[in-house]
């Protein structure tokens, strides 16, 4: 029996990268989205196109997931409330919200028995663990922290999927993103956020005093990574951390954007309290131990930061 997928997220950032990628290996495709966070724009290129069908609505709606995972193989299910500004202005509807999603998602992939790969967060790690961060550590969330309503949904997505695994034996996989980056990402996001702020000659912003530091991996890499994760049998049952080992700290990132835009390093930074009205506690390093995803995957990195730096100076 050919793959047909369900994407759910299909229209944001990440989700059309899997759609493509899905797609490229044979499959057909059914992209769910509600388009309040994803962008008709992200899927141009795969619109009527053969195997592919585009369904606006919410994931957490179980009456059309009841209907759309009829005839599918599998479910992706990565959508979810995006950025941090968002989940500080309005924390409980980004939890109520992401909660029911996944909550439908997993009722209406036990009623058919679908595997189900769900893309968590490396939020679900706390700010104040020590990296490398390993799978085998507990997670640590804190629920009044800005941004501990997206981190909470999370790791209740996590919960309640392995719970299925473990009472029902339903397939599931659950991978850790890390910071993946990418043409299709919102200008809010720090690399599209720098690479604007530089093609219009302004100071870039820099949230703290710029030595924090994250490891970052493509969009296109992370889809073939997910696409690969939801087919290996040895990953079911599994966290899985996804990203890079690429470790920058922010203010090398800016500094970086502003070498390959050939124009002046202007940076400004403003501490979070200008920023977040909440309590913010910065993560200081965030990178990934990617052991067991290398051995269950063979995973090995694309392209490098300054291809991607260069290729959203070339779209911005």
């Amino acid at each position: 029996m050919s793959e047909r997928v369900l994407v759910t997220g299909g229209a944001g950032f990440v989700g059309s990268y899997l759609c493509e990628e899905w797609l490229r290996r044979g499959a057909s495709v059914v992209a769910l989205d509600d388009l309040s966070g994803g962008r008709v724009e992200n899927l141009r290129g795969l619109l009527g196109q053969r195997g592919f069908e585009f369904v606006r609505g919410s994931a957490a709606d179980p009456g059309l997931l009841g209907e759309l995972v009829c005839g599918v193989t599998r479910i992706c299910h990565l959508a979810a409330s995006v950025g941090v500004e968002r989940t500080c202005r309005a924390p409980h509807d980004v939890l109520a919200r992401d909660l029911a999603a996944t909550q439908a998602v997993t009722t209406a992939a036990l009623a058919q028995g679908l595997p189900v790969c769900f893309t968590s967060s490396s939020e679900v790690y706390g700010p104040l663990a020590e990296p490398p961060l390993s799978e085998e550590r507990c997670a640590v969330v804190d629920p009044s922290g800005a941004r501990g309503a997206y981190a909470t949904a999370k790791l209740a997505g996590e919960a309640l999927l392995c719970s299925a695994h473990r009472q029902h034996e339903l397939p599931v996989v659950v991978a850790r993103l890390f910071n993946v980056v990418g043409s299709r990402q919102r200008g809010t996001q720090v690399l599209p956020a720098f690479v604007r702020a530089a093609q219009e000659r302004r100071a870039l912003i820099v949230h703290g005093d710029g030595a924090q530091t994250r490891c970052f991996a493509h969009a296109r890499d992370v889809a073939r990574a997910l696409a690969d994760l939801a087919v290996e049998p040895r990953a079911i049952g599994k966290l899985v951390n996804l990203g890079s080992t690429g470790e920058i700290s922010i203010t090398a990132l800016a500094e970086r954007v502003c070498e390959l835009a050939g124009v002046e390093v202007r940076i400004e930074r403003r501490p979070h309290a200008a920023v977040y009205a909440t309590r913010f506690v910065e993560t200081r390093r965030r990178v990934p131990d990617l052991a067991r995803l290398e051995d269950l995957i063979g995973w090995v990195p694309g392209a490098a930061l300054d291809e991607w730096i260069v290729e959203l100076l070339g779209r911005a």
